[in-house]
């Protein structure tokens, strides 16, 4: 409204009117701020961005439909249509981006300052009806024999889009035939999903929260949950069998290294099924008669180098027999055996 502050129904006393309208009388201009640059050629407009851009200075996104305070230059002709061009800053960073109009292409033109995000495509592989170029408007109305070639055209093109429209039409009508039954099954499959994400958000920020971690966490997939079970991340044992096993190797142990054999033959005896042996524990028993020390003799060295076959007396209390005294295991290559009895009533010569 500020075009419209000079069109007031007020005149001071000292107006002329020979100077001609009050803001000429008052020497400012009917757009106010928005020509304050009117004396350059620049007037301060309400700009629209036409289409998504990059700005080159902050690498960020605008998009279409953002609007700009830009300044508006006359900067050439195109035939009898002027060229204009628009200069604007950035609302998230401090540059400043060109854009003019491009009457031959019905587009506008980035100058400098940032680029375009190119989302094109060419209409006629998405059978969409593109407008006829100024070429194709000037041979239809100068050549009558390619007007009928491209009604020829246009009928084969309707004949083959037939069938199609046919089948959207269908389906567009028993689909949104009822327009609230419609409304109402995808407001219940969008609650559905809702759910289902603000359950899974929760899981993510309790798994988070438990894991101490700041980092965006990613759907699952069939493979990470086969992957997962194929990992043994846990103890093969428990807590419990850990002490169990912690508190028998610390009874086990030896409380002296001179106890080393000891100790180690008691571990040994408490395992079942093994067998104590004195040697194990350390304990040699000391020969006290005669008899005891052939028996600890005989152990070590076989009994027919110590006694050789030689034939005792009777009286003596020896005799010689066969290892095995049935007659069918008698042999001459086996060796014999020499029992002798060492009673009390034996001499020291013996």
């Amino acid at each position: 409204m500020g075009e419209r502050k000079g069109q007031n129904l007020y005149y001071p006393p000292d107006y002329d009117p020979k100077v001609g309208g009050l803001n000429k009388w008052q020497g400012t201009h009917a757009l106010r701020e928005r020509a304050r640059k009117i004396h350059l050629g620049i007037l301060i407009i309400r700009f629209e961005m036409p289409y998504n851009i990059w700005c080159d200075g902050c690498k960020n996104h605008i998009g279409m439909g953002v609007r700009y305070n830009a300044e508006k230059t006359k900067v050439g002709m195109y035939y009898s249509t002027p060229v204009y061009q628009f200069r604007m800053k950035c609302h998230l960073c401090d540059n400043h981006f060109e854009i003019k109009t491009d009457p031959q292409n019905l587009d506008y033109e980035i100058v400098s300052g940032a680029r375009r995000q190119e989302n094109r495509w060419d209409p006629t592989q998405n059978e969409q009806i593109v407008p006829e170029t100024k070429e194709v408007q000037r041979k239809l109305f100068d050549d009558a024999m390619y007007k009928l070639e491209h009604g020829a055209k246009d009928t084969q093109a309707a004949e083959e889009a037939k069938p199609v429209l046919g089948r959207l039409f269908q389906r567009n009508d028993s689909v949104w035939r009822d327009d609230f039954e419609a409304n109402s099954r995808l407001r219940a499959q969008f609650r559905k999903r809702k759910k289902e994400l603000k359950l899974q958000d929760e899981k993510d920020n309790a798994l988070l929260a438990k894991s101490s971690l700041s980092v965006v966490l990613v759907p699952e997939s069939d493979n990470d949950r086969r992957m997962a079970q194929l990992m043994r991340l846990h103890s093969s044992k428990t807590v419990q069998e850990n002490d169990i096993e912690r508190r028998s190797a610390i009874l086990n142990r030896p409380m002296l290294p001179s106890t080393s054999s000891i100790s180690g033959a008691l571990v040994t005896a408490r395992v079942p099924g093994a067998k104590l042996e004195t040697k194990s524990l350390g304990i040699v028993k000391k020969p006290s008669t005669t008899h005891d020390k052939v028996e600890q003799l005989s152990a070590s060295v076989p009994l027919k180098k110590l006694f050789p076959e030689v034939k005792r007396p009777a009286s003596a209390g020896c005799s010689l027999k066969d290892e095995d005294s049935s007659p069918a295991q008698t042999s001459a290559k086996r060796p014999k055996l020499l029992l002798c009895n060492y009673g009390s009533e034996s001499s020291d010569s013996d």
